[in-house]
């Protein structure tokens, strides 16, 4: 029917551990596609974030409390926050409710920080799973301070956490090394970027930890994760530095390819809202058809760069 909402929705599911910057890029982020021509609906998922800097479509916080969880059944707030997200698993149908009206726009849902919740909690994961059934297209961004590269053995906990993740949240996934503009105050890296960005061999990783009298106790045990993470060989990260626009702009690459955004109808038409302004109001997609060609052909360059360039 002409003018109906489309059927398929696509958005991201940012998820990382507490600090690791999940409300900052989601205002980013946010920010960053409307500049493209998009309608953002920012979801926040986390009943423990207070005083949001974006604007939100819809708080969970209306639904359940983690405060009133913590007082009512006498828990900490990690139980507490396990409980919320339990009961808005058991309550799907006020966020479905909430998120029909909003068909038609690009989704960023803030996850709460509990690392539980993404490597072994079945909650999280089951709401992404029902998400997905109301033909919602979500990718896992997950966000890691980029202060990790810093100690080999705070890295290869993260390669572990980051692995766990990605087998248990069973989404198209892209993981960020967050805080990039802040690395050179965390201290000297021992490798270059590259070598942490892609996982390179770990192996020169082990010999770091073996100079350290404490994790020499531990070397067969780093062995063995070592060979874990490579044997699956899924890890590699992108780096992220929110206030550029040329980073974000690498990730939102990955996250629609992930999630196949840039294949669909709104693509299209967020290219003619944005080539309608440049060039007057009987601009039609057709005239967009050669830079569409050229994604497709080159698919590391998006449509929405070619029609900015132009």
């Amino acid at each position: 029917m002409a003018g109906a909402a489309p059927a398929t929705a696509f958005g991201q599911a940012v998820i990382g551990p507490p600090g690791s910057g999940k409300t900052t890029y989601c205002l980013g982020m946010s920010e960053f596609l409307r500049a493209l021509g998009r309608r953002v609906a920012v979801v926040n998922l986390d009943p423990a974030n207070e005083g949001l800097p974006y604007e939100c479509a819809v708080d969970v916080g209306e639904l359940v409390g983690l405060g009133d969880v913590m007082d009512a059944l006498r828990l900490g707030p990690n139980g507490g926050l396990l409980y919320c997200m339990e009961y808005l698993e058991a309550n799907l149908d006020w966020l479905r409710a909430k998120l029909e009206p909003l068909r038609g726009h690009y989704f960023l849902f803030d996850c709460p920080g509990q690392v539980e919740l993404c490597t072994h909690h079945a909650a999280l994961r089951s709401i992404f799973s029902q998400m997905a059934q109301w033909d919602l297209r979500l990718t896992a961004v997950h966000l890691v301070d980029s202060h990790y590269c810093t100690d080999p053995a705070k890295f290869i906990s993260v390669l572990c956490t980051s692995l766990a993740t990605m087998l248990h949240v069973e989404l198209p996934h892209v993981n960020l090394l967050s805080k990039m503009d802040l690395i050179e105050h965390y201290g000297k890296l021992a490798f270059n970027l590259d070598y942490y960005t892609e996982v390179l061999d770990l192996s020169y990783l082990l010999e770091h930890l073996a100079s350290d009298p404490f994790f020499s106790h531990y070397r067969q045990l780093n062995e063995k994760l070592v060979q874990l993470i490579e044997d699956y060989s899924l890890v590699s990260f992108i780096p992220l530095n929110i206030q550029d626009k040329d980073s974000i702009q690498r990730v939102l690459q990955a996250v629609d390819k992930a999630n196949g955004y840039c294949f669909g109808i709104q693509e299209q038409r967020s290219l003619e809202a944005m080539m309608s302004a440049a060039m007057g109001a009987d601009f039609h997609f057709s005239s967009t058809l050669g830079i569409q060609e050229k994604y497709l052909a080159s698919p590391d360059q998006t449509a929405e760069q070619e029609a900015m360039q132009l």
